[in-house]
């Protein structure tokens, strides 16, 4: 299911940098491009990508320190200046003139970044459990499992761990779970699975958040057409955070998915259907 074509590019300092490309390069529908979370890759949006390749092309990248992407040497480069210049130049490469970005979590904090850097590049956003501000209980568990890796002897186990960590989202069945756990841990030089990101991003990221007024960036989104969801049980975006969203930016689409925590699949039922209505719109 979901052909694609891996591709490479390079940074504008040299990092070797992943991604994949789905669906018809010529259609004549707008493309979309996938921004994932913090600690995540180009896989956890392969079910979602699959099924909009085939109407458009899609476009899902591993972020530098993630995935098949290079580790930076340098960890201050792992700062989100730096993601929004390596995904700015990721859209220049592929020819993704103009998109709508699907990002989920930091995804949507890039998302923000690229709506002030590149205005005119950015069709719409749809923004997956996430708002200019995280809750404080979910920014401390974030912040305490990124840094530390969670080494796992099999699959099984890291599909166990995985639950543990991550109770609230929306896995139905042990396939999706051990699914979860492929995108989450890679296999090591010394036989165990580790955490398939680099741990050292934790450093400049727990410092990057001050370096911005989040409201400010936001506000960036103001002129774009957005579609917000957040999980009912979502510790990252709250009720109070959202409204807020609502009243800054007065045509934003604000979209609840009950007893879904952080971040959605986007494979709900409910995350499905308005995901196609709203793209609907650029074809």
């Amino acid at each position: 299911m979901g052909a694609y074509r891996e591709c490479r590019y390079l940074a504008e300092d040299g990092l070797s940098l992943y991604y994949r490309d789905y669906g018809d390069r010529l259609t004549s529908a707008v493309p979309v491009l996938c921004l994932p979370g913090l600690t995540r890759n180009s896989r956890d949006f392969h079910r979602l990508a699959s099924r909009l390749a085939r109407d458009r092309r899609v476009v899902c990248p591993d972020y530098r320190g993630r995935g098949l992407s290079d580790y930076d040497p340098e960890p201050s480069n792992y700062h989100p200046t730096v993601h929004v210049n390596d995904v700015r130049h990721l859209m220049t490469v592929a020819g993704l003139h103009r998109a709508v970005i699907i990002g989920t979590s930091f995804g949507g904090f890039l998302a923000m970044g690229l709506a002030l850097a590149v205005p005119a590049a950015i069709a719409a956003v749809v923004l997956n459990d996430v708002g200019p501000e995280v809750a404080d209980s979910g920014l401390k568990r974030i912040m305490d499992y990124i840094g530390r890796d969670h080494p796992q002897p099999d699959w099984p186990s890291a599909a166990a761990e995985m639950k543990r960590m991550f109770p609230n989202l929306s896995f139905e069945t042990e396939e999706e779970w051990l699914a979860g756990a492929h995108n989450t841990w890679r296999e090591g030089d010394d036989g165990m699975l580790h955490f398939d990101w680099d741990i050292r991003l934790a450093e400049t990221i727990g410092k990057a958040r001050h370096d911005f007024d989040p409201w400010s960036l936001f506000r960036g989104l103001c002129g774009i057409p957005v579609l917000a969801f957040r999980g009912g049980r979502s510790d990252v975006l709250s009720p109070e955070i959202l409204e807020h969203m609502q009243r800054e930016h007065h045509g934003l689409k604000a979209i609840t998915v009950p007893n879904v925590g952080h971040p959605l699949s986007l494979s709900e039922p409910q995350a499905v259907e308005a995901i196609d209505e709203f793209l609907d719109r650029y074809n």
